[in-house]
């Protein structure tokens, strides 16, 4: 699927992908870490029952979207802002999966004129968060990569590029790295082939070029996000699966305490993967109360 390009005010290339709904009710969908405009998404014919256009793109520094050295979290808010323009879009609303979850909360915090609602599944909470032990139930892969990511970025920015390569040239890779430490919910979810396939070919479009985003991505959830969870101005829809070790469930209680409009939705037994069964009811909810 050839991607529409969007230019940014400064000059940066965004590379978009529109699934459902021509016509319907505009909500970005924000992917995950490492991700591409590629990944999971419903069903065209249930994005086209729900009346949604969606609307991926990839996060700069992956797939065909250009580097954004040193972005913060907050950095989705001018690209989401760009590509709505681009669009001719004057409301729209953003869900945001794992790592794309932050970014979302980002458009919501920064776009309240633009953005109506905003749904985050299995979030990270921001680095510096008062009184939470951000490392805590955390999977020891994702312990490793963040505290490297805080402490030497040159290094961790060499790991990443070794590990990138080997995961372009085999994708399933990383699922088979993954596996060691999933829940067994997770491992349900991943072992269906068809999202084994969708997962494969979105990391592969990811690291088409290189790592950039995904090295960047580290560097922005372990640095300041560019914007307070205090300030998101419009309703916020959270999912958790309360077994996810790659982004804790205290991570969510302590977005929902801090985010003034803000529903958590904790799912028992569930884990990370567990949001994709959660997507389509994230964005049937977002696409609603346009306004």
């Amino acid at each position: 699927m050839q991607p529409r390009l969007v230019k940014t005010a400064d000059a940066r290339t965004l590379a978009v992908q529109t699934f459902g709904d021509p016509a319907g009710r505009p909500v970005f969908l924000l992917h995950g870490t490492p991700g591409s405009r590629l990944g999971p998404t419903p069903r065209s014919s249930v994005l086209y029952n729900l009346g949604v256009r969606l609307i991926a793109f990839d996060r700069p520094g992956y797939g065909g979207s250009d580097r954004l050295r040193g972005r913060q979290a907050a950095a989705a808010a001018a690209d989401v802002q760009a590509i709505a323009d681009d669009f001719g879009l004057e409301r729209v609303a953003v869900v945001g999966r794992s790592g794309g979850a932050p970014h979302a909360l980002a458009c919501g915090a920064l776009l309240p004129g633009r953005v109506h609602r905003v749904a985050a599944l299995v979030s990270l909470a921001p680095w510096d968060a008062e009184d939470l032990d951000w490392f805590g139930q955390m999977a020891p892969s994702n312990i490793r990569d963040y505290r490297a990511a805080e402490r030497d970025h040159q290094r961790i920015a060499a790991t990443m590029e070794q590990r990138a390569r080997r995961i372009r040239d085999d994708p399933a890779e990383l699922i088979a790295g993954l596996r060691r430490e999933l829940s067994g919910d997770d491992r349900v979810v991943v072992s269906d082939a068809g999202i084994r396939r969708m997962l494969q070919r979105n990391y592969r479009e990811a690291f088409r070029q290189n790592a950039d985003g995904w090295i960047d991505d580290a560097l922005a959830f372990t640095t300041d996000w560019g914007f307070k969870v205090q300030d998101i101005a419009v309703p916020t829809w959270l999912w958790h699966g309360a077994e996810d070790m790659y982004s804790p469930v205290d991570h969510s209680r302590w977005l929902a305490s801090h985010i003034p409009d803000a529903t958590l939705f904790l799912e028992p037994g569930a884990a990370h993967f567990g949001s994709l069964r959660v997507l389509t009811a994230a964005i049937k909810w977002a696409a609603g109360a346009a306004g």
